[in-house]
């Protein structure tokens, strides 16, 4: 995927769930299908991307991406979460939950 193209995706849709990753790190293998259930579950109109941050080096320094893993939330274009390494996905959850049923409804 191209910068340009993921920049398409932000605009376009309802909200876009970047999950930066890398090949040897674990935590960031398992928190993947964990992001996956949850977003597949509550938030089924959120686009997922996941990138290895090694071979999308262009789109990691665009968005500031700079450690393993990183989690970024945009809802209507914007910026909306953006949490790295430890992250709560029950606190997660009570972020999105609010914005996302107004945006959905």
């Amino acid at each position: 995927m191209s910068l340009e193209e993921l920049q398409k995706s932000i605009r376009e849709e309802i909200g876009v769930l970047l999950y930066f990753s890398g090949e040897n790190c674990n935590v960031c293998h398992a928190l993947r299908p964990k992001f996956k259930e949850l977003f597949d579950k509550e938030f089924p109109k959120v686009k997922q991307i996941y990138l290895d941050a090694h071979e999308n080096s262009e789109i990691s320094v665009h968005f500031q991406v700079f450690s393993v893993p990183t989690m970024i939330v945009f809802l209507d274009g914007r910026e909306f979460i953006r949490e790295g390494r430890s992250v709560s996905l029950h606190q997660l959850t009570q972020k999105l939950a609010r914005p996302y049923g107004m945006m959905t409804e």
